[in-house]
């Protein structure tokens, strides 16, 4: 009996270590991505204005708000002034509906905000997207507080 207890604890210690190496969410909604792909997020304009590094979706949608088109609007402007950064565009959804559901919903919210940041002149080779689907909620909750922060699109600095 002891060799399975001890089995079952080495067990979870590589699950442990796994889940580690793969990167953890900072539980707010002020990381990179919460873990994603990136090395870091967007800097500020010229005039010391946060570019801001995220937009934020409805329920099931994948269409850009006004706030959602002003923050590309100021990342556009910020790529622009630094022609050798490529970014990532990282596409989140809240914990609800399917894992499959959810990653396509990621890649639709991922490829509006680029598509937008092309529409506005950032070459296309700059920018690749990735869907996370429900799997890296920035927020940890089963609310709409929480969920809300959790249906988003980044845009990270490519490694």
């Amino acid at each position: 009996m002891k060799k399975i207890h001890a089995l079952a604890l080495v067990s979870s210690l590589f699950l442990l270590a796994a889940c580690d190496s793969m990167g953890t969410d900072s539980g707010d909604a002020s990381g990179a991505g919460a873990a994603g792909t990136g090395t870091g997020v967007l800097g500020q304009t010229s005039d010391g204005v946060n570019v801001g590094d995220r937009v934020f979706f409805a329920f099931d949608s994948s269409v850009l708000t006004a706030e959602s088109q002003a923050t590309l609007d100021r990342q556009s402007q910020w790529l622009k002034q630094h022609p050798s950064v490529n970014v990532v565009v990282e596409g989140h959804a809240d914990e609800r509906g399917t894992r499959e559901y959810n990653l396509a919903l990621g890649e639709r919210r991922a490829s509006a905000a680029r598509n937008y940041l092309i529409s506005t002149g950032v070459s296309a080779a700059r920018i690749s997207t990735i869907s996370y689907g429900k799997e890296r909620p920035a927020v940890m909750g089963h609310d709409e507080s929480a969920w809300s922060q959790n249906r988003r699109a980044v845009t990270v600095i490519a490694n």
